[in-house]
């Protein structure tokens, strides 16, 4: 990464950096589905540790609460006419899974610094961000930056249970004011270290678009009864059925644009042969796309996928249930929708007595963003300044991020921020172990305070 001073006159303090992302980690700011498990002191703690941690910010400017737990800033810029950005993380975390509390090399919350890393729950999934952006926005005020484009930064408090009651608020009071955004940057994408297939650089990952988000509800009714005289059809049996139809007969593969892109972006950079089957997807689509298919992640960027995530029936085991039912879990893909989706399932299962019901939360796939645009340009010249040893590539992200509530009010959504990542390290991400190195915690400022004073005038 090039030297900071060569593109500013401020200086970052980067183990000061380090000490107020371990703070942030120790406060417990857990989101639950169950909203009245919430601890809603932890999070109003990190809004008053953020208050003091950095004055300059809070004085220069607003500072809204959006129901309740999550954060609105407003820095006004010069040029009312421009069109302002939005910059995104989210406050809250995970759970740790229970009974891998010692697993940890330091207590998850504990905020632990040691030589090279910070330790703790949110480490890299995302209070590296709230941070980078506060301290990036901190610094460029002490320097006397002044943007010509307002800049928003949100923060929600429920990313990790659907971001309904946090970053959807924040965009529906941004609606309501009239607010259209040039485009809005959150969480996604990351540096892979380790490279991509036939390419050894790092790869810089930035999500263009992400899938769409439906859970589905398979319920059979039945009489019930004792186990002992059990009809020859059971309601299990048909939710059973059901399920296995689903997996042998799963969506069909496709290549889609953003995933196309990721292709075309990697052959300029891969050494052969990969070059020539990159630079020749079209060509090579059914070996490509058999060998995308053998591995879930790279799978789920082909194909709208089909989890089951949970059953129940009867509490006794000597009990017919009356009621059986299964829950799904579908990530579409983009060009889709969930009416099509459903219709489809509906059509696979193929049995009229099976009940299928959209739970609520669901969402289309997201329009993909523009990679000729000026504002996917920007980001990426910046990255490339910053970190030019790496490939930037776009993709599609098959997860999903508070970003979604804001597609009616931006035309480009980018989803991006510079943690470094190997392949095992991402199982760090809501895993064991969760921690980041202070070196990459400086780089992730430098990129926030970089990109802001690029295309904030």
């Amino acid at each position: 990464m090039k030297d900071l001073a060569t593109n500013f006159t401020m200086r970052m303090d980067v183990n000061r950096a380090a000490e107020h992302l371990a703070a942030a980690i120790r406060f417990k700011t857990i989101s639950h589905q169950d909203q009245s498990k919430l601890d809603r002191r932890e999070f109003t703690a990190l809004h008053s540790y953020l208050r003091v941690t950095y004055p300059l910010l809070h004085r220069m400017l607003t500072r809204e609460i959006v129901n309740d737990l999550s954060l609105l800033y407003t820095w006004k810029g010069s040029n009312e006419g421009a069109e302002p950005i939005l910059l995104m993380a989210h406050l809250d975390v995970v759970p740790v899974e229970q009974g891998t509390e010692n697993d940890w090399v330091h207590p998850p919350f504990a905020g632990v610094i040691d030589k090279d890393f910070v330790w703790g729950r949110g480490a890299l999934d995302i209070k590296n961000s709230v941070i980078g952006l506060m301290e990036a926005v901190e610094c460029l005020l002490r320097d006397g930056f002044a943007p010509t484009r307002t800049i928003y930064l949100a923060f929600g408090h429920d990313e990790e249970v659907i971001g309904m009651e946090g970053a959807a608020e924040i965009s529906r009071t941004l609606r309501e004011r009239g607010v259209r955004l040039a485009y809005v940057l959150d969480e996604g994408g990351f540096i892979r270290i380790d490279g991509m297939p036939g390419v050894k650089k790092p790869v810089a990952m930035v999500a263009v678009a992400e899938k769409g988000y439906l859970t589905l509800e398979l319920v059979v009714n039945e009489a019930g009864g004792h186990s002992g005289m059990p009809p020859r059809r059971t309601a299990v049996g048909r939710v059973a059925a059901a399920l296995c139809r689903l997996e042998r007969n799963p969506f069909p593969a496709r290549l889609t644009c953003p995933v196309r892109a990721m292709f075309e972006s990697l052959g300029r950079e891969a050494a052969p042969p990969y070059r020539y089957v990159y630079a020749n997807i079209r060509l090579f689509k059914p070996v490509v796309m058999s060998r995308l298919s053998a591995s879930p992640q790279s799978n789920a960027m082909i194909r709208t996928t089909i989890a089951p995530t949970m059953l129940k029936g009867s509490d006794k085991e000597n009990m017919m249930p009356r009621s059986v039912s299964a829950v799904i879990n579908i990530r579409i893909l983009p060009d889709e929708t969930r009416e099509s989706v459903t219709a489809r399932v509906k059509n696979v299962i193929n049995d009229p007595g099976i009940i299928v019901m959209e739970r609520k939360n669901s969402s289309d796939p997201s329009p993909v963003s523009d990679v000729r645009s000026p504002e996917y340009i920007a980001l990426k010249n910046t990255i490339l300044d910053l970190f030019p040893d790496t490939v930037v590539a776009p993709f599609l992200m098959v997860a999903a991020t508070d970003s979604r509530h804001f597609a009616s009010i931006s035309r480009q959504i980018l989803r991006f921020s510079p943690s470094r990542l190997s392949q095992e390290d991402m199982n760090l991400i809501h895993g064991t172990g969760e921690r980041i190195s202070i070196k990459n915690l400086e780089e992730i400022m430098t990129f926030y305070a970089e990109l802001i004073r690029r295309t904030a005038l």
